[in-house]
This record gives C-alpha cells, sequence and structure tokens, in this order.
C-alpha cells in the first residue's frame, strides 16, 4: 500500500530498458516531478468526467454512508473506492503517520476475515488493489470483474465493521511501511516535497503528508491503532464510489445489504487549519537525476475557494507550450518548462518548474523565470489562451470516460476530497473564468516576497563496482507452501475459472500503403483517439557514430511541420481541444466532432515534421549536455550495469549516445534516420471511439494514404542472446537510505515457445499476485525484509529476461536475495498444490477484462501484438492454455529454464552489508 502516492499492487512489471529509451526520461520532466509531487494532493490539470443525472445513482443510507454509483460499459469492469474522511491531519500528535499506518493494517485482516484470506481474494479478483493515505483522505481501491463486485463490497462492509489492530498483526507489518519510509526517503525529489510542504503550511497538519518515521512507528502500538481506527473508520465519515459496468439499482440493493447495519459513529472533531504567512527563502538541494530543476513555488488556492477555478486556468496557461514560460525550451535556456498547481481543500501549492542539464547556470534560470512570471502579472495573459485552457477542460471532462478506473478516481477525488457533487463542478466553474479573473488570480497568488525558491543540483554516481562472488549468502530451509481456505462466498465466486468473454470486436484490415489498421467502436464517450506505433529498434537502426539521432529528432516533432510552425502547430491543436504527440508512437485525442481535424494535424506532424535548422541548432547542444549528465546518473549506470551483466558486450542495447556522437550530429542526418525509420509498412494505427471502421478507415486514409516506403525495411528485431554468467553490480547513490535491487538472467525462450505460458503462470505464483504470492509472503509479510517485491517475464520475439526487484536495507540484501533463489528452486523441485494452481490461474484469467477497461490498456495492448506477431485476441488464447496448465507442467518449465543459481545482481543506493 502506498501513502500519498498510489502504487499498482499487481505484479511488478520491471522492465530492462534499451539505451535509447532510457536517455528519453528526460523528455517530460514536469510530467516526472508533477507525479512525484502529486503525492498528497491533487494535480490541478486533471481531466474531469461530466456528470449525467440521469445515469448517477447517489443514496445516503440511514447510517450515513454516502453511495455514488456511475455506470460506464466499457468493459465488464468496475471499480470500487472506498474513502474515509481521515487522513494525517486526524493522526495524533507527535505521530504523523497513524492515517498511513492504519491502511497498512486493513489488509491484515479482519473479524471473519483474516490476512491470508483476504490476500488471496484480492489477488484471485484479479490482483488490482490498492489504498492510499493523504492529509485529509484514505481511500481503498478494487478494480475487479464486474461479476466479483459482491466479492469487493463484502470484503470494504467486513474492513469497516472491524480490523485486527494486534500488537502480533502490527509488528508484522511495521518492517514492511518502515522500508516505505526508507523508499521514499531514497526519492530526492519526495525529499524536496516534504521540506515545500512544512515551508508552505508551516505550523498546520498539512505540513507533514502523513509517511510517518521509523522512530514514530517503532514508538506506535496496536492499541494506537485501534483507537484511531474506532474514532474515525465509520459508515456516516465515509463515501463509496463504484463505477463501471453494473446495473444501479441492483448494486445499491447490494450496497444496503452489506453496509446497511453497520452503526454509524460520534466523530472526534477536526483540527483546525489556520495558515500563516509564507516566509519566503531559497531551497538548495542535491538529486540523482541526470537533470537538474529549478523552481519557483506560491501558495495557492485550495478546492473549497472561489478562486479555485481561475486558478487552475491560469495554471493551464502557463504551462501552455504556447506562453512564455516554455518559450525557454527553444530559447534553449532549459530542457523543459511549465507550471503546475497541486490542491488540498484548504490551500493549494502552485510551482513554476524549468529542467536545465548538469553544469548549466541554475541560479540565472530561476531569475529567467521570475522574469517571465513578472512581465505576466504586468502585461496580463492572452485571452486566446485563456480560451485555449477552458476548452482542453471540456474535452478532458469527455475523455476522462475512456477508462473505468480513471472516472472512478476523479469521482473520487471531487466528491470526497474536493467536497463537491460531482467532478462536473470543476468544469463548470472553469467555463465561467475570464480573463479578467485569471489575471487577479494571478495578481494575488503569485507573490514573490511569499515564494519559495528550490534549486536541485544533479550529483553524479560513484563508479560502479562489479565481481562474481555473492556476498553474505543466506540459508534458509524452504517452507512449505500453506493452502489458504477461503470463506465460502469467496471459495464459490472466485473459483469459477473459465475464458472470459470477449468484449472487443476489432476490425483488422491493410491499406494500400502497408499501414495495418485496427478500428473498434466505442460510445461511452464523444471522444476518438488514435494511436499509432512505428515498429522500431533504435539501437540497430542508429547508423554507426550517430547514437543518439533519434532523441534529437524526437525533440524536434513539437517544433511545428513543413506549413505549420512550432506556434501555428500548437495554437490549431488548442482550437480543437486535441492531445496530439508524434514520433514513433504517436497519439491524437480529440472530441469526436474535430476528428477529421485531429487526425490531420497528427499525419501533418508524423509525416512532414519542419525539422528547422534553428530548432536543431538549439536541441543539439541541449541533447549533448543531457547525455552527459545522463552518463554519470545513478539510474542510468544501474540500468547499463544491467545490461552489460546480462547480454554479451557487442549486443545492440549497450549503445551509448554521449555528447561526443550527439554533438557530431547535423541535421542531414536527423532527416536521413527519419526517412529511413519512420516508414507505413511498419505502422500499426488503432482507432476507437465514436466512429465506424469505414469513417475511420476512410480518414486515415485521407491523411496517412500518401505516406509511402523507400527502400529495404530496417532491421527492427534484437539478436537471440546466451545465457548470462552470475554478476554482482553494486552502484553508489548518495542519495539513497535503502537499496533497490535487480536480479535477472536471460532464459531460453521467446514468446513463441511452448512453455513460455507455464512460465508465465509460474511468475504469477512467485510475484503477481502481491501479499499472495511467494515472494511477498516470504520477503514481505513473514520476514518485514522489504516494502514491495515484484517478479516480472519479459518475452520478446527474439529473447527473454526474467527478473526479480526488491527494495531493502543495505544488510538484508543477500537475506532477501536468499529468499527469492530458495523460491525459485522450490518451484523447481515441488509443483504448486491445486489450491495455489487454482488461484493464479483464477488471478491471469480475471486480469484479462481488467485489461480492455481503458482506451489506453486496449490500444496498448493490441499494438504491442501487433508489434511482435501475436493476434489481437491472443489474452484469450492463452487462457485456455492457462486453464489446461497442471502445476507438473510449470514444476518442469522451471526447472528446465530457470537457473537460480546465475542471477545476476545490480544493486544501487548504499553498499550491500
Amino acid at each position: 500500500m502506498a501513502s500519498n502516492a498510489r502504487m499498482s499492487s499487481a505484479g511488478s512489471t520491471h522492465r530492462v530498458p534499451t539505451a535509447r529509451s532510457r536517455i528519453r526520461s528526460f523528455f517530460s520532466p514536469i510530467c516526472a516531478v508533477a507525479l512525484l509531487m502529486s503525492i498528497g494532493a491533487r494535480c490541478a490539470r486533471a481531466a474531469n468526467p461530466q456528470d449525467s443525472d440521469a445515469n448517477v445513482l447517489r443514496s445516503t443510507l440511514p447510517n450515513g454512508l454516502r453511495v455514488v454509483i456511475v455506470p460506464n460499459r466499457l468493459a465488464p469492469v468496475v471499480t470500487t473506492i472506498v474513502n474515509y474522511l481521515a487522513g494525517s491531519n486526524e493522526s495524533p500528535d507527535g505521530f504523523p503517520g497513524t492515517a498511513h499506518a492504519q491502511e497498512h493494517m486493513m489488509f491484515r485482516g479482519s473479524p471473519g476475515l483474516d490476512a491470508d484470506q483476504l490476500a488471496e481474494i484480492a489477488a484471485a479478483m484479479g490482483g488490482s488493489f490498492n489504498a492510499d493515505t493523504t492529509q485529509t483522505v484514505t481511500q481503498y481501491f478494487y478494480t475487479i470483474p464486474s461479476e466479483d463486485l459482491d466479492v469487493a463490497l463484502r470484503i470494504e462492509a467486513t474492513r469497516m465493521r472491524g480490523v485486527d489492530d494486534s500488537d502480533q498483526q502490527w509488528d508484522k507489518e511495521r518492517g514492511a511501511i518502515e522500508q516505505e519510509v526508507a523508499r521514499d526517503y531514497s526519492n530526492p525529489v519526495y525529499v524536496f516535497y516534504l521540506k515545500l510542504l512544512a515551508a508552505m503550511y508551516k505550523g498546520t497538519p498539512l505540513a507533514d503528508p502523513g509517511l510517518g518515521t521509523r522512530p514514530t512507528f517503532d514508538k506506535t502500538t496496536g492499541a494506537m491503532l485501534k483507537k484511531f481506527y474506532d474514532a474515525w473508520y465509520a459508515p456516516n465519515n465515509a463515501i463509496l464510489i463504484i463505477v463501471g459496468d453494473v446495473d444501479p439499482q441492483a448494486t445499491l440493493s447490494e450496497v444496503k445489504s452489506f453496509f446497511g447495519d453497520i452503526p454509524s459513529k460520534t466523530l472526534p472533531a477536526r483540527p483546525k487549519i489556520q495558515l500563516g504567512p509564507v516566509e519566503s527563502q531559497t531551497m538548495n538541494l542535491d538529486t540523482d537525476l541526470p537533470y537538474g530543476l529549478a523552481l519557483i513555488s506560491f501558495r495557492m488556492p485550495g478546492t473549497s475557494s472561489a478562486d479555485y477555478a481561475a486558478a487552475q486556468v491560469m495554471a493551464d496557461v502557463l504551462s501552455s507550450q504556447r506562453g512564455t514560460l516554455y518559450d525557454l525550451v527553444p530559447q534553449g535556456k532549459a530542457l523543459a518548462a511549465g507550471f503546475q498547481a497541486l490542491s488540498l481543500p484548504e490551500a493549494g501549492i502552485g510551482f513554476a518548474l524549468a529542467a536545465y542539464p548538469k553544469g548549466a547556470d541554475a541560479n540565472a534560470l530561476a531569475g529567467d523565470m521570475r522574469q517571465i512570471l513578472e512581465a505576466d502579472l504586468k502585461n496580463g495573459f492572452p485571452p486566446e489562451l485563456v480560451e485555449a485552457s477552458k476548452l482542453h477542460e471540456l474535452t478532458g471532462v469527455e475523455l476522462q470516460k475512456n477508462s473505468v478506473e480513471g472516472l472512478a478516481s476523479a469521482w473520487s477525488d471531487a466528491v470526497a476530497v474536493e467536497g463537491k457533487q460531482s467532478p462536473e463542478d470543476d468544469v463548470k466553474a472553469m467555463q465561467q473564468v475570464t480573463v479578467d479573473d485569471v489575471n487577479r488570480v494571478a495578481r494575488k497568488y503569485l507573490s514573490f516576497p511569499e515564494s519559495i525558491t528550490a534549486i536541485l543540483t544533479p550529483q553524479p554516481s560513484g563508479k560502479p563496482t562489479s565481481h562474481s562472488t555473492f556476498g553474505g549468502q543466506e540459508s534458509f530451509t524452504p517452507k512449505e507452501a500453506k493452502t489458504v481456505a477461503l470463506p465460502d462466498w469467496a471459495e464459490q465466486a472466485l473459483h469459477r475459472l473459465a475464458v472470459p468473454k470477449a468484449t472487443t470486436h476489432p476490425t483488422e484490415m491493410t491499406l494500400a500503403n502497408g499501414i495495418k489498421l485496427i478500428v473498434q467502436p466505442e460510445d461511452v464517450s464523444d471522444t476518438i483517439g488514435v494511436y499509432g506505433q512505428i515498429k522500431s529498434q533504435s539501437d540497430l537502426e542508429t547508423p554507426k557514430g550517430q547514437d543518439g539521432v533519434d532523441d534529437v529528432l524526437s525533440q524536434l516533432f513539437p517544433y511545428g511541420t513543413t506549413t505549420l510552425d512550432r506556434i501555428a502547430f500548437q495554437k490549431a491543436l488548442d482550437d480543437i481541444g486535441a492531445n496530439e504527440n508524434a514520433g514513433t508512437g504517436f497519439s491524437v485525442e480529440s472530441l469526436a466532432s474535430h476528428f477529421d481535424r485531429a487526425v490531420q494535424l497528427l499525419a501533418d506532424n508524423e509525416l512532414h515534421p519542419a525539422l528547422p535548422q534553428q530548432a536543431f541548432e538549439v536541441t543539439k547542444p541541449q541533447m549533448a549536455q543531457y547525455a552527459a549528465g545522463e552518463l554519470q546518473s545513478p539510474d542510468h549506470l544501474a540500468s547499463q550495469a544491467l545490461h552489460v551483466n546480462l547480454f554479451p558486450k557487442d549486443d545492440p542495447t549497450l549503445r551509448e549516445a554521449t555528447p561526443e556522437t550527439i554533438s557530431s550530429l547535423t541535421l542531414d542526418d536527423v532527416k536521413n534516420f527519419f526517412a529511413s525509420v519512420y516508414r507505413p509498412d511498419l505502422a500499426t494505427i488503432v482507432v476507437m471511439g465514436k466512429v465506424t471502421p469505414e469513417q475511420a478507415k476512410a480518414t486515415v486514409e485521407k491523411y496517412f494514404g500518401a505516406w509511402q516506403a523507400t527502400g529495404p525495411k530496417p532491421p527492427t528485431d534484437l539478436p537471440a542472446v546466451p545465457e548470462n554468467k552470475p554478476l554482482q553490480t553494486e552502484v553508489p547513490d548518495s542519495s539513497r537510505v535503502q537499496d533497490s535491487v535487480t536480479l535477472a538472467e536471460t532464459l531460453g525462450i521467446t514468446r513463441f515457445s511452448p512453455d513460455y505460458y507455464a512460465l508465465d503462470l509460474g511468475n504469477e505464483i512467485l510475484g503477481g499476485a502481491f501479499y499472495a504470492s511467494r515472494f511477498s509472503k516470504d520477503l514481505r509479510e513473514s520476514a518485514g525484509l522489504v516494502y514491495t517485491v515484484g517478479s516480472s517475464l519479459q518475452a520478446g520475439k527474439t529473447r527473454s529476461v526474467y527478473s526479480v526487484s526488491y527494495g531493502c536495507d543495505p544488510p538484508n540484501v543477500s537475506k532477501a536475495r536468499a529468499l527469492v533463489v530458495r523460491d525459485l528452486k522450490a518451484l523447481q523441485t515441488s509443483a504448486p498444490d491445486a489450491g495455489e494452481l487454482a488461484s493464479a490461474k483464477a488471478l491471469v484469467l480475471r486480469r484479462i477484462p481488467l485489461g480492455e477497461s481503458s482506451f489506453g490498456s486496449i490500444a496498448g495492448g493490441w499494438l504491442g501484438r501487433a508489434a511482435i506477431g501475436l493476434p489481437l485476441d491472443e489474452p484469450f488464447i492463452a487462457a485456455q492454455h492457462y486453464l489446461d496448465m497442471t502445476g507438473a507442467q510449470i514444476q518442469a518449465a522451471f526447472a528446465h529454464w530457470v537457473r537460480p543459481d546465475d542471477l545476476v545482481q545490480v544493486t544501487q543506493g548504499p553498499a550491500p552489508q
């Protein structure tokens, strides 16, 4: 579970990225920082769904439980979110992590439902569950097949009735939550966020997001947690949001039957929030990022303020690529720039942000940002950017409906966090905002005498050390896997094993120029999304000595087309409220009424990028400077060490962009690379939404039909690799207090090997079911060595890698590794029992419909399958393989292919002890 940051609870999918994908990590530093800093708050730019009173069912039970049910027929999936209106604000003095600790304990069992049963049930429903704690609310999420809604509701009702907050259970959970604390304190951006909160909200409960600390958790007792639960966990202090493929009235009847007799409580008084003035200051911190960050932060209005809507529009305007802050990028002064806002009910934080390459003058950049903001305050904002913001918000209203879980989160945040009737309230308010409102709010809140400036300076890693022996080997006696007996209501529901029914029926076609077109009509929103992928492998396609040419090209797409310059192209997108992205992965999303123009703009950018000489002369040195920082950053060194340990020394994925290779590039090199790689016979396009196959085909042909390929196809499939030898590398990272550990090895199979399904199902038993997996039970629950542990079988067309990743204190690295090796060997010598096998099958079968619960996941799945030659309905083919699988087949596959003693190990952080 996570405090203030939602984390997927399904099995970790640790990827082994190529050098190309690693260097692209800086392309959206503002989005990355916003994601990290949205911990404990809600991002201002989030899209909001539109309310329809004809479809939404609201009810308040006699015990005070508020219920909101929102139908969405995208997939046979439903998301439930229980919001308890208590967070770190309500934690007792001196123990700010109490709410977070209680969040964890809600997964340790309740009367009639113990921790093992809860873990098994959650995994069998598809493993998509989580929780988070903010200053004002604690939320519990399930995304599950609609047929299992009654199971999720019964779990939440059971937990609302009571919880096992015994010292025995808390002693087991304490180690895991302390590892979560260590993980977050190993993130320099999170550490900055903590300092920013403390300064912005000084003297109030808002100043602490409630993560907690090791010393306070060591002093916390089960009785203290139970006291908090008894005070705040009550139906009259909760809001239940249900979104998905449900019948509202029937669902409300189920809610009443499960929750109706839970007694309400008299709630304690809530703490008063009295904000004082912000003391201006400058913070200087180190970061392990490959680039630096300069920020100027301001206190903003909260969601309950009459100024909130205007402040959100202001944030949009300041983050526009047509805005003055973004001008720092084409001027060559910043790698990226913009504005973000994070809001709580009582107040918020807004910050102008710019990313800069290692070695640049951060103070000068901060000075430029201040001058830009001062000029905007003096001159006022352009009316056309205010209108563009409002149109994008309206588009976002509809786009939010394209994800079941996303729609549920938007409703939950609006109703439980912001105290609104629906997410539509904010959107309606924003449509009433005028230019005068935006200018007034800007001059009121962007006050430099009460601002906080921060400079995060990138620091290089120490030199990695490698060796072929593993120190501190531990020996553990294998434990017998325990079969968990489920309650009858769960057993009957979850052990129904069958191939799920397909609910998407795409139309596939190949256009005359070779484009594969896939069309899926959907009517859940008034939008159409276009998602494309050009099959490519830069490590093979990049000419010798030109490493980084693909990254320079990617940075040039935002500069417009041969007919529309950067500003004109962005204005054309703003005029229709569309979101567009060009590159080997390309997309555009818009309202259905703007579909034709959206595809026209996407095709113009994808096929006819401007690639101007002036922009190239700015971008090339930026990328060279970035590469210099990247090559010294701990994340890059750890990723590169993993590749070096796994693959032969001449493997293409070991190629790296350097300042020298990037500085030697010419614009002709970039244009030649574009001409070679960007070709229709390697492209797949998915069109989804309010569209017919005929309309989609006609529109795509209209704008992409003239695209032609010349010359032979470039190589895009990596060569096969031999089995690796066991090696160990430690990458120093002074910013971390916890080690991040990856164990991995190459496997002699591909995605098309007969044993793939047996290995995949075995991987789910080991690491895919979160609390219910063997790794989690042994490393987290029993030993308390880690917060999370996950495993991944990354099988491709020509090579495969099996990996396990975890984070732990330095003295526990070898202990955790020993448990991983023990569990791998146990699966090689003993087949999983019938109960464990059935649970794993239930997990993978129920994940199939969950994979079709958003436009993004549907399109992404199809594009990925098309790229390696799998049929679009492969998950349903796989389902039959899983159903037929025996435990003996899993044991045999692991015994044949997995080599526990050959795992390479890369550790990032303090030296393991």
